[in-house]
């Protein structure tokens, strides 16, 4: 039986650039960095809380990709295309956005209400999606403004 996620990948371009901006950066721990001869296995996590990983890969004609899937996939990566999300939780979503932009992350969408809290959007320096929402407790009602709010209608 599965019991919870344990690492989820995400595909970067270049890992020490990504440590930079998770560790450096969002403030991320490395968990494991471990030169498997054929890849890179690096991996982080928020402080605290180990098991639940975030795997940095680089699709680089590994045994998994041959070259030509490998160039499509850096070339999806590129223009944000590979459909990752990552959406971390946060105490405080207007605070991480003023800390963050500090820091010269670049935001897709600042801190906006939204019926189950706060949230803001930004990306990694590869194009890849991340989420920071400060969620609310309790049950959430969503209106047909919300939706229309969404839809951008």
């Amino acid at each position: 039986m599965l019991t919870n996620i344990n690492i989820t990948g995400i595909y970067v371009l270049d890992q020490d650039e990504a440590l930079d901006f998770y560790v450096g950066k969002l403030g991320l721990e490395v968990g494991s960095d471990v030169d498997m001869g054929f890849m890179r296995w690096l991996t982080v996590h928020l402080p605290g809380d180990p098991d639940h990983q975030l795997l940095l890969e680089v699709p680089d004609g590994s045994p998994a990709h041959s070259a030509e899937t490998a160039a499509q996939l850096r070339d999806l990566v590129t223009k944000g295309a590979t459909g990752a999300v990552v959406i971390f939780n946060t105490d405080d979503c207007e605070k991480l956005y003023e800390e963050l932009s500090a820091k010269g992350v670049e935001f897709t969408q600042e801190p906006v209400r939204q019926p189950y809290g706060i949230d803001c959007a930004f990306r990694d320096p590869f194009g890849n999606h991340i989420r920071a929402t400060q969620r609310v407790a309790g049950p959430v009602d969503v209106t047909d403004e919300d939706i229309a709010r969404w839809s951008g209608k």
